[in-house]
């Protein structure tokens, strides 16, 4: 073989050699990707988390409008006194009939609904939104909480563990907790007829881990953010006593207005 072609073998030796990378560039590659990661996604589940709160939140606003707008519109009048009252996830969304006297569903559904259909997507008296569960409850004869039927609206029924129309004329409450505490949210939540949005981080007033609310897990009772001292004279914790708003509630975690 000539001198010319041998040189040109070891050139195209050389160059196949020089086309790709050695072990130790490939190792420092993938350590800059792995340090990029771990700073990156930790920032993007914070962000994720902090999204599902603020939207937690904000439904929850939504929710204190259309019981409004529910109650002034009259539809549901179960005991028939001309004053509207406020309604669960499947009367407000217009999945359910509303409820008639003895809390009989009707043949009248809200039209327009007040709420998306997306909550009339109820499981389990709950519904589902991005990483929050969300649950309504109605005032019994005792003013105590009564949850929404499993797939919607009340259930057929007098008496305790009931809807007293009257007192759905005034007292209504919402709940919102992460469907997976620490990836979807943080933080519980709560509204009621007065329009305030409470939350709590789980925590006493005294800054001991309190009651942490987590999927279906841990729940929050109907009465967990009122108020845990009770008003002088008033000898029953009920819907009709006040939330426990920059105070310590029945369930002994600090509840807080969010501003």
């Amino acid at each position: 073989m000539s001198a010319t072609g041998t040189r040109n073998v070891t050139e195209n030796k050389m160059s196949k050699r020089e086309q790709g990378f050695t072990l130790i560039e490939l190792m420092i590659v993938v350590a800059i990707i792995a340090i990029i990661a771990s700073i990156a996604i930790p920032n993007l589940l914070s962000a994720r988390l902090n999204a599902n709160e603020s939207s937690a939140v904000a439904t929850l606003k939504n929710i204190s409008s259309a019981q409004a707008q529910c109650q002034a519109s009259g539809i549901i009048d179960s005991n028939g006194n001309g004053q509207g009252e406020y309604g669960y996830f499947g009367e407000l969304s217009g999945r359910t009939f509303v409820r008639g006297a003895n809390n009989a569903a009707t043949s009248l559904r809200m039209n327009p609904p007040v709420m998306s259909s997306a909550f009339g997507n109820i499981a389990l008296a709950r519904v589902t939104r991005s990483g929050y569960i969300f649950q309504m409850y109605l005032p019994d004869p005792t003013s105590l909480a009564v949850a929404e039927a499993a797939t919607g609206g009340a259930t057929a029924a007098t008496g305790a563990g009931a809807v007293d129309a009257q007192r759905a004329e005034t007292l209504w409450c919402c709940y919102a907790w992460p469907q997976t505490f620490g990836t979807s949210g943080k933080r519980t939540f709560f509204v009621n007829q007065s329009g305030d949005v409470l939350g709590t981080n789980h925590l006493t007033s005294a800054g001991a881990a309190g009651t942490t609310y987590d999927g279906t897990t841990t729940v929050p009772a109907g009465l967990a953010a009122y108020v845990n001292t009770l008003p002088a004279g008033v000898t029953v914790r009920s819907m009709a006593v006040p939330a426990a708003a920059n105070t310590t509630g029945a369930d002994n975690n600090r509840w807080v207005v969010v501003q």
